[in-house]
């Protein structure tokens, strides 16, 4: 723990992969970095030194955990991803890992201040959200994106990809919108929160059986008064919390085979949940029960705005087999793309009236364009991404980072997918040399040629 708050940091040599050489190495460094009221954020560093070679990207790689994980999460990625960046930096964002753990008391914003501050893209004008929980959002979101701006101050770092997994792309997107000048692109990575909920969603647990609904309904209601799955683990004596973590591992990621690396990984979660209960508890302030968010993504995310002219690039990033609906990425950028041409229409209609009057000098592009979003698919993962396929993970990053032509001939590669409306366009630009999917691929891809049929099926009788 020599990282936390000291600020001298911890330094680790890893020989490069594929290396003959014993004297190239990468730079593992974790040292804190302020957040407000003295609290400490603890990044794990990894840097290319001068004498390695690696592909760099201009920009830092920031990658943020998801619920209740830690920075370690990453550790299958990230020598292969330092082939590519010239330095990443995986957080333990406030409140988890090795980050301070302060109490998770939350300053209710005001009314005037949400409706005032520019930085947060929240819709006033969405009746469905009532102001006090905006209020309670804005709060529990400024927790972590403060933090992190602090962070990135300490470092200097005037702008950084950022990528967030889970819970960590959801705070991406809150961080992007109220610093998009300091993003130079988004990744998210199997994001919570993008959807919204539908009324199908609650119906089909009416034709649960008895045993389930009971299940879902107890879940709810502990979720509701606030308990978070690390409140209810250290409520447990030791050996049956410690064989529900074993248990989780062994379930959820079959692609750790070695017994060793699986002990590991779940001694690390075991304790990650052990420790005092900080960030956890922002988990019902942000999200309703079954991980929708209250103010959901979909509609926030084609308003992200940017300094740059062309728009912010958002790449959103799915598991094969995630339990996050991949379709809440379809349609954040189909909105996104009529929000785009909307934009257009409007910037060639006062470039017209400006000729017009023979005003040549004005700047025509007064107003940022809407994001750019890519949907990527992982071949052979679920939700956890970079520990069920790790080299497909690392490709996605590095294509979303502009970096496919230096990749390595054998690496595994993502699919791209396209939503049928942006997909009959002239304007669509791939961020990848192969050909792009469409909506009845992506639903084979993600879901299976027999959920494809059924979707057909039902159209047919629709019809």
């Amino acid at each position: 723990n020599d990282g936390v708050g000291g600020g001298k940091g911890r330094k680790l040599w890893m020989p490069l992969e594929g290396s003959p050489s014993s004297s190239a190495y990468r730079k593992y460094d974790t040292h804190s970095g302020p957040s407000p009221s003295g609290m400490t954020v603890i990044p794990l560093e990894v840097q290319t030194p001068n004498n390695a070679t690696a592909n760099e990207s201009n920009y830092s790689l920031i990658l943020l955990h998801g619920y209740a994980n830690g920075s370690l999460y990453f550790y299958r990625n990230l020598m292969g991803l330092s082939h590519h960046f010239g330095s990443i930096y995986a957080l333990d964002m406030l409140g988890w890992g090795l980050s301070s753990r302060p109490k998770f008391d939350l300053l209710t914003a005001d009314d005037d201040t949400i409706k005032n501050n520019d930085r947060i893209n929240i819709n006033d004008d969405d009746d469905k959200v009532s102001i006090e929980t905006k209020q309670k959002v804005t709060s529990a979101e400024s927790f972590f994106v403060e933090s992190l701006e602090s962070w990135r101050q300490h470092h200097n770092l005037p702008k950084m990809t950022l990528a967030g997994h889970s819970m960590g792309g959801y705070l991406s997107v809150a961080y992007a919108e109220r610093y998009p000048q300091h993003v130079e692109r988004l990744i998210l990575i199997s994001p919570v929160g993008v959807p919204e909920r539908q009324e199908e969603d609650d119906s089909k647990i009416s034709t649960l059986p008895f045993y389930f609904r009971y299940m879902i309904k107890m879940s709810r209601y502990l979720f509701n008064r606030g308990t978070t799955p690390g409140s209810f683990l250290r409520s447990l004596p030791f050996s049956r919390s410690k064989k529900m973590v074993d248990g989780y591992i062994l379930n959820r990621l079959p692609a750790i085979t070695c017994p060793e690396e699986r002990k590991h990984l779940s001694e690390y979660l075991y304790q990650n949940s052990m420790l005092p209960g900080s960030g956890e508890c922002c988990l019902n302030e942000i999200l309703t029960a079954g991980a929708f968010a209250k103010i959901p993504l979909v509609n926030r995310i084609p308003d992200i705005k940017t300094d740059n002219g062309e728009g912010m690039e958002v790449h959103m990033v799915y598991g094969q087999r995630d339990w996050m609906d991949f379709r809440g990425g379809l349609e954040v950028q189909r909105l996104s793309y009529k929000k785009r041409v909307e934009w257009e229409r409007d910037q060639e209609q006062l470039k017209q009236e400006r000729k017009q009057q023979s005003d040549t000098t004005a700047n025509t592009n007064s107003s940022s364009p809407p994001p750019r979003i890519f949907v990527h698919g992982v071949q052979d993962a679920s939700h956890l991404l970079m520990l069920d396929n790790s080299q497909g993970f690392n490709a996605a990053l590095i294509i979303a980072s502009g970096g496919e032509a230096k990749m390595p001939p054998n690496m595994p590669l993502p699919v791209e997918f396209v939503c049928d409306e942006f997909a009959q366009s002239a304007s669509y630009e791939s961020r990848s040399m192969r050909d792009v999917i469409g909506e009845e691929g992506a639903a084979e891809f993600f879901r299976g040629p027999r959920w494809n049929r059924g979707r057909k099926q039902e159209g047919q009788e629709a019809d």
